[in-house]
């Protein structure tokens, strides 16, 4: 939406919005002028109607008032944006003004011609005024935007000064010091981050602040320890490599998250990602097909070239050491039969040309079938090989042999064992790394894309890591923090493989047309929990008895997905927001269901309390959302969706609760994943009951919209919550200069829907 924020023409104010927060909270004002600039489509009005129109006039007049009050606080506390914000807030007072004199109607006679202009008499004048007060309303909310990505910058510069004094400390002492004071401003940085993520409108930003946000997290955990062997092993040059490794991932990382939010390269103009296979393919399938509309569309010698650049990129997987014989094969094969149709495609092409046809003829119509379906064909092989290259892969990985047999080694001090299984680790490394290159290739949207992207890269960096963290601890086989710095990578490996694993059946899922590509968190890296007790947890596994009891539990769990899962599918609006969080829940809810069966990617009580702690943040993403809704809604109703709002906050917080709360001993694990799966429990129990209640009360609402011709019963619905005194004095908030922009909407939506 870089010119018009709401999708309309009329109203370019040439300003780009790029989160959501702003665009949703500039969509009901433009419901609302639409309502008052389409009235005068009407000749006769009652007087009923007169009066409601004004009361709307001054009711937008109002609340672009309280707007602007705010907006011109904004602009005191910032002085480099004052003269912006200020001249943005003036064109909206005076624009508010205008919409309330066009619409007041209270010196109207029942009869014409007293010569008064109305918003009846002067629709330009009407059209103006909306157009001033669209612009002017999205700047400052777009200026207001500005400050959230300088508080993003400053917060990020905070964390480089300290990064460069962790770097260079030299005693235990400081160090210690210095990491606190880091701890804590990565916390805040992690906040800043996590919200302008949710909020971005581009999904691709918002899974490169996502892959951004989980390198960020790991290397926390590593850069304490890493450090920590360095000041303990001071003359190691292993150690030094390794801790130089991850200040230098986490600059990177620190600097991708500021090119995302500033939109911004610092190497000049944004880089684009690598066209995969499937993109290729797409767009090779839509030309073809677009052949039966307009046969000049693309040139003939186009299309050929088109084709032979996707078969190129299909010596990825055949040029690749790891494809089998009868794969390669398989996939050169399909290749050749696609070029063959395109090429018997062409020469229809031509010949229905040289006839001077308006349209595809009957024999091009076959070869546009035959050439999409030899192309889907290459497309499902490569899927295949693809796909059945990493799962065999993650199941080979699923013990972690290398990993255990070089903590072995680190800690016997044999250094040639320590470099035998080195290499055995690069060799895996470089398999995952050209496997994650193939997922690109036919991952299906361009976020997954750069998730994958993201796990090679991962892959890339780490597995050198360990390797020199392993050498570390074998020149140093007694230190305790060697060891605990070489655990700390190994945990970062295993952990990068768990979340390969939920990319490849979100892949799976697009492929086979299910509901993945719609499901958010299975797109992203885990999102980051920057603890303040950065002490590793220890993982355990629950024993065949223990199993048994929660297996029991677990198909409860199992059947309340279900459940949510029926709900879902009866909703006409697949992409709302609530059905998107509903089905993260249902599918993480799903995952604890398998590990009750010993089954799927959580392997131990660590992998389960994670996602429970996930599950929970989701699931409170719920709650601002229904609350939204019950605003929306007639009394019965409100305190329904309020009272279920209220359960389904407890329930998640409870659950958030209980998977932070550290326990020691089998019996209070045992105790902590039986409570954890429990409140799974009640959460899903809240979300099934709510979510049949929430699509009808949605669907009347809009049913009322759309049949909607009372300006009074329009108002009722649509006008804003009044904004508090103290909101509007300053008084418990910090102005847009501290709290993000989508915090402070919630604050100051009068443009929100009642």
């Amino acid at each position: 939406m870089a010119s018009s924020p709401c999708g309309g023409g009329n109203f370019d104010c040439g300003l780009e919005i790029q989160t959501r927060s702003v665009e949703q909270t500039l969509i009901p004002l433009v419901s609302q002028i639409t309502t008052l600039i389409n009235h005068k489509d009407k000749l006769k009005k009652t007087e009923k109607t007169l009066r409601a129109i004004q009361r709307v006039g001054q009711a937008v007049s109002v609340a672009v008032g309280r707007f602007v009050a705010v907006g011109e606080a904004i602009a005191v506390e910032n002085e480099d944006l004052k003269d912006e914000m200020g001249l943005a807030c003036f064109d909206a007072r005076r624009a508010g003004t205008a919409i309330a004199q066009l619409t007041d109607v209270s010196g109207l006679e029942p009869c014409e011609g007293d010569g008064r202009s109305t918003v009846f008499s002067d629709r330009t004048g009407m059209v103006k005024a909306a157009r001033m007060l669209l612009s002017s309303v999205t700047k400052v909310l777009v200026l207001a935007d500005c400050i959230v990505i300088k508080q993003i910058i400053s917060s990020r510069n905070k964390v480089l000064v300290t990064l460069e004094q962790l770097e260079r400390v030299s005693t235990f002492q400081e160090f210690v010091q210095i990491f606190s004071q880091f701890g804590n401003e990565m916390v805040e940085f992690a906040h800043l981050t996590g919200d302008r993520q949710n909020d971005l409108k581009d999904e691709k930003k918002r899974a490169r602040m996502a892959a951004a946000r989980a390198v960020l997290e790991k290397c926390t955990m590593m850069l304490l320890t890493a450090s920590k062997t360095c000041l303990r092993h001071p003359d190691c040059e292993s150690a030094r490599i390794n801790k130089e490794a991850v200040f230098q991932r986490m600059r990177l990382a620190l600097e991708q998250v500021i090119e995302i939010v500033t939109d911004t390269r610092s190497g000049g103009e944004a880089k684009a990602l690598p066209v995969s296979i499937y993109a290729g393919i797409k767009d090779f399938k839509v030309k073809v097909e677009a052949l039966r509309d307009s046969m000049y569309c693309v040139s003939c010698e186009a299309m050929a070239a088109q084709l032979e650049a996707l078969v190129e990129k299909t010596e990825d997987f055949t040029d690749s050491a790891y494809t089998s014989h009868e794969q390669r094969e398989t996939i050169i094969q399909l290749c050749q039969i696609t070029r063959q149709e395109t090429k018997q495609l062409i020469n229809t092409w031509r010949h229905a040309q040289l006839l001077k046809a308006k349209e595809a003829t009957d024999e091009m119509e076959l070869s546009i079938l035959k050439t999409c379906q030899s192309v889907s064909d290459l497309r499902r092989e490569l899927h295949k090989v693809a796909v059945g290259r990493a799962t065999e892969l993650l199941k080979l990985h699923s013990d972690h042999l290398v990993l255990q047999a070089l903590k072995a080694s680190g800690g016997d001090g044999n250094l040639e064992a320590v470099a035998d299984y080195a290499g055995t680790l690069t060799e895996h490394k470089e398999q995952l790394v050209e496997t994650c290159r193939l997922l690109c290739h036919i991952s299906g949207t361009e976020p997954l894309e750069i998730t994958c992207i993201h796990a090679e890269e991962t892959f890339r960096v780490i597995g050198p890591q360990i390797i020199s963290a392993a050498q570390t601890l074998a020149l140093h086989p007694t230190s305790k923090i060697a060891k605990e710095n070489l655990d700390v990578f190994c945990e970062a490996w295993e952990s990068q493989l768990c979340d390969m694993g939920i990319l490849l059946k979100e892949i799976n899922d697009v492929f086979e047309g299910r509901r993945g590509d719609k499901k958010t968190y299975l797109s992203l890296p885990r999102p980051g929990k920057h603890s303040a007790n950065l002490k590793t947890v220890k993982a355990a596994k629950l024993d065949a008895e223990e199993q048994t009891t929660i297996a029991k539990l677990g198909l409860e769990l199992c059947l309340l997905t279900s459940d949510v899962d029926s709900e879902v599918e009866r909703w006409d609006e697949q992409d709302h927001e609530i059905v998107r969080l509903c089905q993260i829940v249902s599918s993480m809810a799903y995952s604890m269901y398998l590990f009750t069966r010993g089954e799927g990617l959580l392997k131990t009580t660590l992998d389960l309390f994670h996602q429970a702690e996930v599950l929970s943040d989701q699931g409170l993403q719920l709650c601002p959302i229904l609350h939204s809704l019950s605003s929306q809604l007639l009394d019965e109703d409100r305190m329904l969706i309020i009272s279920e709002t209220e359960k389904l906050s407890t329930a998640c917080q409870q659950l958030q609760v209980c998977a932070k709360t550290p326990v020691q001993g089998k019996s209070a694990i045992f105790q902590k994943v039986d409570s954890s799966i429990q409140n799974t429990k009640g959460i899903l129990t809240v979300v099934v009951y709510l979510l049949p209640i929430c699509n009808k009360l949605i669907r009347k609402c809009q049913s009322e919209c759309s049949c909607q011709s009372s300006p009074q019963h329009w108002r009722e619905k649509q006008l804003s919550t009044p904004v508090s005194e103290e909101t509007l004095n300053g008084k418990g908030s910090n102005g847009f200069g501290v709290k993000s922009l989508e915090q402070h909407m919630a604050n100051v939506t009068f443009l929100e829907s009642k």
